[in-house]
This record gives C-alpha cells, sequence and structure tokens, in this order.
C-alpha cells in the first residue's frame, strides 16, 4: 500500500538479503521419485525439463472409503508378508510361555515375572505388527482418492533459493472517475462541480508543484529553481517557466504528459516543434513514464530536450502539500553505453556492456556534460529485446561497496568472493547477439529514478 521511496527501499533490502524454500518441481527427476513415493507406483520414466508450467509435488489429504479398502490389492501383500515374520515369533513366544495364543490374545504388556527370551519375542512381535499396521494405513492412504493442498508443496531441504533480478512497479490512482452509461464523465461525482473541477485540474496542480520544487538532478548544484511560471495557450505546451543561467534568463517549454499513462516519442516531437515555433531555449517534459524510444530523444534543432520523471507521490494531486521539498521533478540523464566485442576465449564473437556513466544537464551553463558511475545505484540489461517488454537478464549494483551483505550473512556460508564481485560490476558478463537486433539498458539512480535506453547491435 505504502509506495514511497523509503517503503519500495526497505522492501527491496529485505528480498534481496533474505532466502526462501525451494519447493520439488513436478517435471524433475526428484520431483517424479517424490511422486512415486507418496503414491506408492513406479517413477515415471517420462523425461524431464524443469518446467515450472507443470507445477510442484504436493501435499496431499486422502479421502478414505469403503470402496478404496476394499479395492486395495496391496494390502493383502502386506498382510502375507508381515505374516511370514510375525507367525515364527508368536509360536516361539507361546512355546517360551507355554501358551497356546492367537494373534488377538497375545497381551500389550509384557509381564515381569517373564524370562528375557520371553520380553524379547514379545517386544519383537509387537514391534513386526505396529509396522505392518503402518504400511497397510499408508496404503490405504495413497490409494484413496486425494484432495491436493495446493499451498503445501514439498520442500527440497537441500537447495537455498534467493532473489532474482526484479523491479518493481506501482500505480496509485487516489482519484476515482466516475461515468456515466454513454461513457461521458458525470460531472462532480457527487460534489459541487465547481470544487470538484478545481480539484480535478491536474495540469495546475502540477505546475504549482513544479513552481515550489524545482527540477531536481542527482546533485543539488544542478537544481533548475523557476523564478515565475505561467500559463501558455498551446497544443502541447502548457506553460512557460523562467529560470537562470548565469547571469542569463532563459525561457523554458513545460510540457506535461498524462496522469495515467506513457509519453511516447511523436508527443515529445510535437511539444519540441511547437517550443522552437515560440522561440523558447529548453523543452522540460515532465511524465511518470517514458516509452523507450522517446528516451532516446534528447533535441530538436536548437531546443534540448530534458526529460523529468515525476515522483508517484504527486498521484496525490491536491492532497500533497506544496512545500517544495520532495524530489518531485527529478531529470536523469542518458546512460553513457559502450558495447564491446569480446576476442578470444571461450566467449569469442559474444558482446558486453560497459557502462560509463550519466549524461547530467547543467542549468548554469546550459550543457550536458558525462558523469561517472557514482550516481548509479543499479542498471540491467535485456540482452534480447523485444520493443515491448524489458525483462531483466542482467542486472548489476554500483551504488554500495557490498550490496549483498545482507544475503551473504542469512546464507550463512562460505561465497566465492570472485563470484560476488560480478554483481557489483560496471561491465557486464558476455552475451551473444541478440536476435531481434536490440539490447535494452535500464540505469536506475539513488533517488530511485529510472532511465532506459535502446540501442543497436549488429
Amino acid at each position: 500500500m505504502d509506495t514511497s521511496r523509503v517503503a519500495l527501499a526497505l522492501a527491496r533490502a529485505r528480498i534481496m538479503g533474505a532466502r526462501y524454500p525451494y519447493y520439488l518441481l513436478a517435471d524433475t527427476p526428484e520431483g517424479q521419485r517424490k511422486e512415486a513415493e507418496i503414491t506408492r507406483s513406479v517413477p515415471s520414466s517420462q523425461a524431464t525439463r524443469g518446467n515450472i508450467r507443470q507445477g510442484f509435488v504436493y501435499q496431499r489429504m486422502p479421502r478414505i472409503s469403503l470402496k478404496s479398502i476394499a479395492n486395495n490389492a496391496e494390502i493383502d501383500v502386506i498382510w502375507e508378508t508381515a505374516q511370514r515374520k510375525l507367525e515364527p515369533l508368536r509360536e516361539a513366544l507361546n512355546v517360551a510361555l507355554k501358551k497356546d495364543w492367537q494373534d488377538w490374545q497375545i497381551p500389550r504388556d509384557a509381564d515381569a515375572k517373564w524370562s528375557d527370551k520371553a520380553k524379547k519375542l514379545h517386544a519383537d512381535w509387537w514391534a513386526a505388527r505396529i509396522e505392518r499396521q503402518r504400511e497397510i494405513d499408508a496404503s490405504i492412504a495413497a490409494k484413496a482418492e486425494s484432495e491436493y493442498l495446493y499451498d503445501k508443496p514439498y520442500e527440497d531441504k537441500k537447495r537455498v533459493r534467493v532473489a532474482g533480478p526484479f523491479t518493481v512497479d506501482s500505480l496509485s490512482p487516489h482519484r476515482t472517475l466516475a461515468f456515466a452509461i454513454d461513457d461521458g464523465l458525470i460531472d462532480g461525482v457527487r460534489q459541487p462541480k465547481a470544487e470538484y473541477e478545481a480539484k480535478a485540474d491536474f495540469a495546475s496542480v502540477m505546475l504549482e508543484n513544479l513552481k515550489a520544487a524545482g527540477v531536481q538532478q542527482a546533485h543539488k548544484a544542478d537544481r533548475i529553481s523557476f523564478t515565475s511560471i505561467v500559463g501558455w495557450p498551446g497544443e502541447y505546451i502548457c506553460a512557460e517557466g523562467r529560470y537562470m543561467e548565469g547571469e542569463k534568463e532563459r525561457r523554458a517549454a513545460i510540457f506535461f504528459g498524462p496522469e495515467f499513462g506513457t509519453v511516447s516519442r511523436p508527443d515529445l516531437v510535437g511539444a519540441a516543434r511547437e517550443a522552437a515555433d515560440a522561440g523558447f531555449d529548453v523543452l522540460i517534459a515532465c511524465a511518470f513514464n517514458y516509452e523507450a524510444h522517446a528516451a532516446e530523444f534528447e533535441k530538436l534543432g536548437r531546443v534540448p530536450v530534458l526529460k523529468a520523471r515525476m515522483n508517484p507521490d504527486l498521484h496525490m494531486a491536491g492532497e500533497l502539500k506544496t512545500t517544495g521539498a520532495g524530489n518531485l521533478f527529478v531529470v536523469f540523464g542518458e546512460p553513457d553505453i559502450r558495447i564491446e566485442p569480446v576476442v578470444g576465449g571461450s566467449a569469442d564473437g559474444q558482446v558486453r556492456v560497459r557502462v560509463k556513466g550519466v549524461d547530467v544537464f547543467r542549468p548554469q551553463t546550459g550543457e550536458i556534460e558525462s558523469g561517472g558511475t557514482d550516481s548509479i545505484a543499479l542498471w540491467m540489461i535485456d540482452t534480447a529485446y523485444n520493443e515491448e517488454s524489458f525483462f531483466v537478464r542482467q542486472a548489476y549494483f554500483l551504488g554500495a561497496s557490498d550490496p549483498y551483505k545482507a544475503l551473504k550473512t542469512t546464507l550463512k556460508a562460505e561465497i566465492d568472493a570472485e563470484a560476488w564481485a560480478t554483481l557489483n560490476s560496471d561491465v557486464s558478463r558476455p552475451f551473444e547477439k541478440p536476435k531481434t537486433g536490440r539490447i535494452a539498458v535500464k540505469v536506475i539512480n539513488h533517488l530511485g529514478d529510472e532511465v532506459m535506453k535502446v540501442f543497436g547491435v549488429n
């Protein structure tokens, strides 16, 4: 429920530093053997692929009926096998005690006056009888109809499972819009129209927060503080902002993306053309999310395009106080990536990615400079990007000297230091050139802001 950056940072740390049970997959040799053990049958000879879609080996609750007992031929086999051991013990016990007891007449407890030999025969007979009953009960449970307990798969105690690369996505619409039968918006949503429209004007609320908070970057010195923000009657541009670049005042065109949606490249191109026609010095686009190809759009003619990512807290709109204390609008520059071929060794012909830093816009000079890797907390690679979704195939942590310290403590084992070091690297592991011809790199800074860029690989 809490999508603040502190809560997300804590959640990430706990997920990264914990270990989880490993469950037996049904589509594995171990799972087949466990299934055969439960059902008291011969293990399956089918080939296994470790496909998780086949499910796990689950515990089950038998539904025992008279029919399942009567039709279970294995009970007779268990009885006859046990009798070969029980009958000699019963006869020897009768000889030692000079009795003629049948199975049901043998007492449960031995008499203190019996000889040691008789006591041992009595104990062995009862142990064999209890084992016979245990075998019969297990056979009845295995052959009866069962209800699978899908919340209780069997664990593999020999393996430890840890979290793999992951991302955190959230959407927090704090306001609900009501629609009529004809898909028209119901004015007021059970509130006076004027009051509702004042709260629902998303752009006005965003402009107030933008004027108070400014546009923040990784370093406080690179913050863009507006001296004034006024409305602008444009198709894409909704406001004109003014800020100081050294001793010179600059005019910025303000463009806002949708409240619940993603900004595409054509939207940015249209806004940049409008800004150029109106003589603006820079276009500042503010949005919650950008498409991958929109992230590649940096400049149109003489007008640079700054893409500021809006904090999810802004979804609260009117409920969020415009104090300017939070990082509500953050510009996170383009990642500086170099794709290197691998020559020699087992990875010959493959490629790897080296992240050199992140480009940063300096409002004091109006130039874009290349920064180092200090501002990068995490970077991930999709080595076969399909232009539809980003799939994390490799992930590296640069933000801490030992990002997996908590996990190493939890595992309580000697860890290969060289293997752990590969997780804290600015160079990826070698990988095959993608068939799609594209890879995607996503970089996240210490403030939780992220940017993704697509690269072509020939």
